[in-house]
């Protein structure tokens, strides 16, 4: 398990869209946009899910996922290997998320839209800085 290095923070703070590579229990690959890629702690994110879509039911039925975020002032890309762990529907994570999804939607003038319905707990496995 790796921690979150300082310099990956603001690319977590929802600025920029992260993206997740999933792969079916059968092998089948997807990709995805994703809003928010939250720090939970030194070595946990939560991914946002506001939808029912292939992402999810890959997480459930093979829990390696590939993220990659994107700085929001150096445009530095950060890829991480998380682990599903759990979803949660309320409680302070929850809260926290559906308040910054809420600015985001705000923002984006997609209020009506946006709606989270968990918080998608995972471990960090390993993180790496992609040079350009």
């Amino acid at each position: 398990m790796e921690n979150i290095p300082e310099e990956l923070i603001p690319a977590l703070q929802g600025a920029i869209p992260g993206t997740l590579a999933t792969c079916s229990k059968d092998g089948e690959p997807n990709a995805a946009y994703i809003t928010q890629v939250y720090q939970v702690d030194d070595n946990h994110v939560a991914l946002s899910r506001q939808f029912f879509n292939k992402t999810f039911t890959n997480m459930a039925e093979n829990p390696k996922v590939h993220v990659q975020v994107a700085h929001p002032e150096t445009g530095e890309d950060w890829r991480l290997v998380v682990e599903y762990v759990r979803s949660e529907t309320e409680g302070e994570l929850f809260d926290g998320m559906e308040m910054q999804l809420e600015a985001i939607a705000s923002n984006e003038g997609m209020s009506d839209v946006y709606r989270l319905l968990s918080a998608d707990v995972c471990k960090i496995i390993s993180i790496e800085k992609c040079n350009r």
